[in-house]
Formats: structure tokens, sequence, C-alpha cells
């Protein structure tokens, strides 16, 4: 469903007219804020299958860090992986990492790695220890949240649902009740269609959710 559909699915929740496009008036525009406040939420409240990808990043004899490309600031790494020796990079803080190479500055094949800031195109930095010896080629599964919907056609992969119907919760607040629905009573009906879309998702990703005792 792209951005103007979300936008006049809202706008008739509402009984008001529909729109040609998002900007057309003042108060569709205003919902299109909405909209983008509900993607926002939909977005951070799950590690959405729609939205894994795995980045592929060669690395070189001596750097240590390397942008996340189109990662941005919101998203998430999951797993990291060497595929040059088929074996897992293991997660640490920065400041384990930063321990180590105060201490040692050897080449080697890397085995852990943590976050570092951002980068020019405000792109995660992802830091690895020891730094690599030669090229070793990474795969990267995270989670890349989208940027907030500008043109009405722009799409969103997430389910649509929960936002349509976290929208129209926000747009009750702002409004005032809706055929006699106050936004308290949405936002519970809202809760609940995320949650079960949350549990749709997480059926696809069992085993994420299964923990082993250590």
């Amino acid at each position: 469903m792209n951005y103007l559909q979300l936008v006049n699915q809202v706008l008739r929740k509402l009984r008001e007219d529909t729109v040609t496009t998002v900007n057309e008036n003042d108060y569709s525009n205003l919902i299109g804020i909405f909209v983008n406040d509900a993607i926002n939420a939909v977005e951070a409240s799950w590690d959405w299958s729609s939205l894994r990808k795995t980045l592929s990043i060669p690395t070189y004899s001596g750097q240590d860090t390397y942008p996340l490309t189109s990662f941005g600031i919101r998203g998430e790494v999951m797993y990291v992986y060497n595929t040059s020796n088929n074996n897992e990079i293991k997660q640490r803080t920065k400041a384990y990492i930063d321990d180590k190479r105060y201490k040692t500055d050897n080449l080697g094949m890397p085995y852990s790695w943590a976050l570092k800031g951002v980068d020019v195109n405000n792109d995660t930095n992802l830091i690895l220890f020891p730094k690599p010896d030669k090229e070793y080629i990474l795969s990267v599964d995270c989670v890349i949240r989208n940027e907030s919907l500008e043109a009405d056609s722009d799409v969103t992969a997430l389910p649509t649902l929960p936002i349509i119907q976290l929208a129209f919760a926000y747009a009750l607040r702002e409004k005032g009740e809706t055929g006699g629905q106050s936004a308290m009573e949405q936002s519970m009906y809202a809760d609940k269609d995320l949650a079960n879309a949350i549990a749709l998702d997480a059926a696809n990703n069992a085993g994420e959710l299964v923990f082993d005792v250590i």
C-alpha cells in the first residue's frame, strides 16, 4: 500500500474526504505526518522479516572500520558471518574492542565486531577486531528501517493495518472523538492489531524466540 492510499484510509476512518495527493490540503498533510509517525512506531516494534537484508562487505588488510551502506542510524545488526572462513564473528562492546586494540594491534582474522558511530552519509560504522590481515567477505544480516514516506507512490513493506490503526489513533487524539470513538479506545485496537501482526511474523522466525541455557 502506498503513501497516498494509507492517508486516504485514515481519512475515511475520520469521515473526511479523500484526496488525490497527500499534500492536497493542510489536513491531509497532517494525516501524512501521522502515517509516518505510525510507520516509525511499527518499524521499531519488531525485527520484521520484510525489513531484513544481508549486506556483503569485503574487508581490506589493515582496515578495521566499514560503513554499513543504507543502514542509517535506525538499523540493527543481527549476525556477522565470515563467509570466506565459514565462521560467525561475535558481537562485543566497543569498549572491549578498544581495550584489545590498545594492548595489541596485530593483524589477523576478525573474530569480534561492534558498532562505532556514523560516517559522513549518516550510516553506522562496523568495527572489527583484530584488523583484517587480508580480504574476507563478511555477510552482515541486519534490519534496515526505512526513511519516512514522501511521494504519493512511496510504499512500505510493513503490515499496513497496524499503521492505519495507529495513525487513526494519533488523528483522534488531535481531533477528538469520531462517531463516539475516543483516541484511547482506538489506541487499544491499534495495539492489538500490532501484536497480532508481530505474532504472525514471529511465527516465521520461531527459532529466534527460543533461548538456550548456557
